[in-house]
């Protein structure tokens, strides 16, 4: 079997990150959460890890656990420094393939992506949430977040509360519900 990377997304990504948070210190596991949307759709999940990126990581595939039917393989996870110093962005590429029990064309495939950020924490979700869009993408994945969808609607506000503007160097606080 030959392995190719899939395309980049042409149109809207499948799956929109809301949020994430991570908890990570020398004496306990790794903590993450996230908020994932898709169009009227929402799924969040929280999960533990060997650190941030495997935290989050897990809490993706928790939240998508109905979408995917299983949990991505990663197969390549790199981390590289565009400039030199402690404050240069870090581009972050992953690897991934389908899911262990994916059958049929679901089976197959292998999907790459980047995200670059001074986080490397960000650009590792981004990309990871990137590769999985690309793997949405496909036709024989075509409305697996609609079908699974939980009808839980995503919010709507212009301004979302307690989000993290880099700009400002501090946390916004939006709308309250």
């Amino acid at each position: 079997m030959t392995e190719t990377a899939a395309p980049a997304l042409t149109g809207d990504p499948t799956l929109h990150l809301a949020r994430w948070t991570c908890t990570s210190s020398s004496n306990s596991r790794s903590r993450g959460a996230v908020v994932l949307e898709s169009g009227d759709h929402r799924w969040q999940a929280s999960a533990e890890g060997n650190g941030p990126v495997d935290a989050l990581f897990r809490a993706v595939d928790g939240a998508l656990q109905d979408v995917l039917s299983g949990h991505p393989r990663l197969v390549g996870y790199d981390v590289r420094a565009m400039h030199e110093g402690s404050d240069s962005d870090a581009r972050v590429t992953v690897r991934l393939l389908p899911p262990e029990g994916a059958t049929g064309a679901r089976a197959h495939g292998t999907y790459q992506a980047s995200s670059q950020s001074p986080n490397i924490v960000a650009a590792s979700v981004e990309a990871y949430l990137d590769a999985l869009n690309q793997l949405l993408d496909e036709e024989w994945w075509a409305g697996a977040a609609e079908r699974a969808g939980n009808n839980r609607a995503a919010r709507t506000d212009e301004h979302p509360r307690n989000e993290f503007d880099p700009s400002l160097g501090k946390l916004e606080q939006g709308q309250v519900d």
